[in-house]
């Protein structure tokens, strides 16, 4: 049984955000509930950019019950007019009384600014509880606000001794129905997935969430310098948005009948492989907030070198494949010295039927807690 206190609500309102994750866009996900004399009078979250953040929604359905209220709110309330008004205005005229915050928002345009507001109207405010769960919630989106580039997730499904096909390409399935499910809620919580051409070559995916109930489908972003994708393939459908990463130097006509089907092309210079940094700061400029990175080996080595990794998510299924044509997950140099491998960081593991997930932080890139 959970004790009634301000962590009991705080939970409460990290449980309705959570719910919500994926669909906010470049926006963070917030939940708030409104606790009046004991009793809860209203709960929002943010449910889409553009509409009405979490603790509009609640103040709504809390009604003249919010008059010396406590108001629960996973992130600073805003003060600041966006697409909608500051959420600090409405709680201080709705009569608030305190407010308990998880964390304060990073975006600069907020940073602390809400918590002086209400303050300074009278409202009683007390930040901190469930910090660290509120933090790793927008994880996402504290990068992004900050940086203007996509929080990269790269997950990938492995053997035990790290093998993502057999010598002779097959690969379906290395793990069970459960991890595949987690997966595709991954692809509904984020807002790209990208692979490299030869896995679209390979396997012709169609990079879309699949799940007993609807889901939301992420852009599709295709790694291609050469433009060597099949002008039939799967991701050129019109179930999804469409980007492929190319260079300069590749075929101009090719581009433009990509474009034809529906595809947006992006050019990262003059240079014979795409420029993985260049790229994802232009996915962050139109509006990519997370990418979840399913490449091969190549792919994945080349982007935790170029550092632009941010998290793995690495679903281990027990197998030993061996070979000596299997292709590994990490297809890269890598160090001469073990004490220079790429360590994680804040790492854990998650049971999915027979599978399991590792997840960690690379040490150094910022978003690890060594940075």
């Amino acid at each position: 049984m959970e004790v009634l206190n301000d962590e009991f609500y705080m939970r409460l309102a990290l449980n309705l955000a959570e719910g919500a994750s994926g669909q906010t866009g470049v926006n963070p996900v917030v939940g708030c509930v409104v606790a009046n004399n004991g009793r809860i009078v209203g709960m929002g979250a943010h449910l889409k950019r553009g509409e009405g953040h979490a603790e509009v929604l609640a103040l709504d359905m809390a009604g003249d019950q919010a008059n010396g209220a406590t108001a629960y709110v996973t992130l600073e309330p805003c003060s600041h007019f966006g697409k909608t008004p500051p959420c600090c205005d409405r709680l201080i005229a709705e009569g608030v009384s305190r407010v308990v915050v998880a964390a304060l928002d990073p975006n600069p345009l907020v940073a602390g600014q809400g918590v002086k507001r209400l303050r300074d109207a009278g409202v009683e405010v007390e930040v901190g509880i469930l910090q660290a769960e509120a933090v790793d919630q927008n994880e996402a989106f504290r990068k992004y606000i900050v940086t203007g580039m996509p929080f990269i997730t790269l997950k990938t499904a492995l053997s035990l001794d790290g093998r993502i096909a057999t010598h002779a390409g097959h690969s379906r399935w290395i793990t069970g129905a459960e991890a595949r499910e987690a997966v595709h809620t991954l692809r509904h919580r984020n807002a790209g997935i990208m692979v490299g051409v030869d896995t679209v070559i390979a396997d012709d995916p169609e990079l879309t969430t699949r799940l007993s109930v609807p889901g939301l489908h992420p852009t599709r972003i295709v790694v291609d310098s050469k433009l060597r994708i099949p002008e039939s393939s799967r991701v050129l459908n019109e179930a999804a948005r469409t980007i492929v990463l190319t260079t300069d130097r590749a075929e101009q006509a090719k581009a433009q009948r990509l474009i034809e089907l529906g595809a947006e092309v992006y050019r990262s210079g003059d240079v014979s492989r795409v420029d993985l940094a260049r790229s994802m700061k232009w996915l962050g400029e139109n509006g990519i907030s997370s990418v979840l990175l399913e490449g091969g080996g190549v792919l994945n080595g080349a982007m935790l070198e170029a550092g632009l990794v941010d998290k793995l998510m690495l679903f281990y299924a027990p197998l030993i494949v061996g070979g000596e044509g299997s292709p590994s997950a990490f297809a890269f140099k890598g160090p001469e010295a073990m004490s220079s491998a790429l360590r994680l960081t804040r790492v854990s593991m998650q049971h999915f039927g027979e599978d399991w997930c590792v997840t960690g932080y690379p040490m150094g890139n910022g978003s690890s807690e060594d940075a």
